[in-house]
């Protein structure tokens, strides 16, 4: 049973470092995940010999892809709480939400706006970059002026200048 909960605990750790370490490098994070590379081959090979040894126990190789996938769920959850690097959010909005742009700088973001045509008329675009820990707040602050605004988010490769270059 030590064995069983050992391969667990090992394969979920391993696995979690690895979902971590792999967004981290796409994200530019290279020293930190580099480092955590070192660390996270020797937990795998560690658990991994431990299958090895007690391959004549199915259950001990099943303990060990069951938690290959917590692994990865616990990652990625992790992942999201540090919400690491920045996000672009463009909210569309209709002619009388036109002061949001306002609004959002009120409340410290920074915003470039300009108007454009929709299928429905004239419609006002905000485009907004920020830290992911503040990509939450900034919904809720859209919404509490504009409910039906249309938000879409995705993230920069980088960026140079502007509001948020001159806070960093």
């Amino acid at each position: 049973m030590t064995v069983i909960l050992s391969i667990i605990a090992l394969q979920i750790t391993y696995v979690s470092m690895l979902s971590v370490r792999f967004i981290l490098m796409v994200k530019g994070v290279r020293y930190i995940a580099s480092m955590m590379s070192a660390i996270e081959i020797g937990i795998y090979v560690v658990g991994f010999k431990l299958v090895l040894d007690n391959l004549d126990k199915p259950l001990n190789l099943f303990a060990y892809c069951l938690s290959y996938g917590v692994g990865v769920l616990i990652g990625v959850k992790l992942e999201e709480r540090l919400a690491i690097g920045y996000i672009t959010v463009q909210v569309t909005t209709d002619e009388q939400h036109e002061e949001l742009s306002a609004v959002l700088r009120s409340k410290g973001y920074g915003v470039t706006s300009w108007s454009g045509e929709g299928k429905e008329g004239r419609r006002w675009v905000h485009n907004v970059v920020l830290a992911r820990k503040r990509q939450q707040q900034l919904y809720s602050d859209v919404l509490a002026e504009d409910p039906n605004a249309f938000i879409v988010s995705y993230e920069p490769k980088g960026f140079h200048g502007g509001f948020l270059a001159r806070r960093l």
